[in-house]
């Protein structure tokens, strides 16, 4: 056992319907902090656990594990990981936490197809979910995971196994169940799309959170990079400019802004 405190120092509050996005360098806590969040610490990962974590106002070690769960969504880092392994269809992947909620079968289908056609999987409802490849297996957890409704999800790089349109993808859906009213944490390593999507963004470090705020005020910090943080394509093009002596109005971590702050510039 590690007598190195896997977290420390880490003081955040997450509000509902916000967008978070978790960012930091490989092994600096990220995944931990997930794992604390969705209670799997201390309910499953065992240790001592320090320090006060409460879920709207309870005490995370008293609540049951079990309702948690229904409660919070958590589309795990390996999507391997994520599928059940006894269903034999993508259908009854995506419908088996329904069915332990007892919900009405009548609404399950309706909600499996709904999800289906949301993420694009139409075609692999009847195919062996452990015969996917791991992009396919990825949309499934997924898909898994929102049909339970949740109103948080805990999502660990959902696009580890995706190409760029499947990407993009993950994440337009992630902003339709912000506009749902959900609250999303989102650990990722592609920063650009989080600099879009984003209301907040927290930096993990050594197993401390060193920087949290504003997705504009966190993501234009350069000073962030000396701690192995990844910060937009934008945020570099700037350092360019600046060191060429063409300085912007702000550090721009959105495309959007970037060409915005350009054309400015050419009238």
């Amino acid at each position: 056992m590690s007598k190195v405190p896997a977290l420390k120092n880490v003081t955040a509050t997450f509000e509902r319907g916000k967008f978070y996005g978790v960012i930091g360098e490989n092994a600096g806590g990220k995944t931990t902090l997930c794992n604390l969040i969705r209670g799997l610490i201390p309910h499953f990962y065992k240790g001592k656990l320090k320090g006060e974590v409460t879920i709207d106002g309870e005490d995370l070690r008293k609540l049951d594990i079990d309702i948690l769960s229904t409660q919070l969504g958590y589309i795990f880092q390996n999507p391997f990981t994520q599928i059940s392994g006894v269903k034999k269809t993508v259908f009854e992947e995506i419908a088996l936490g329904m069915e332990n909620l007892g919900v009405p079968k009548e609404e399950m289908i309706r909600r499996v197809f709904e999800i289906a056609e949301l993420l694009k999987i139409e075609d692999l409802l009847q195919n062996d979910p452990n015969a996917l490849s791991g992009g396919q297996r990825q949309k499934v957890a997924f898909a898994s995971i929102i049909a339970m409704d949740s109103d948080t999800f805990v999502i660990d790089e959902p696009t580890s196994q995706l190409d760029p349109d499947g990407t993009a993808a993950i994440f337009e859906i992630i902003q339709t169940l912000k506009e749902q009213g959900k609250t999303i944490i989102l650990v990722e390593h592609k920063v650009d799309l989080l600099a879009q999507y984003a209301d907040e963004v927290l930096v993990m470090h050594g197993g401390e959170l060193i920087a949290q705020g504003k997705t504009q005020d966190v993501l234009s910090d350069i000073s962030l990079r000396e701690k192995g943080a990844m910060l937009p394509h934008t945020v570099e093009f700037y350092q360019v400019l600046k060191a060429e002596g063409k300085i912007l109005d702000r550090v721009p971590v959105t495309r959007q802004d970037c060409i915005a702050q350009l054309k400015e510039r050419l009238v």
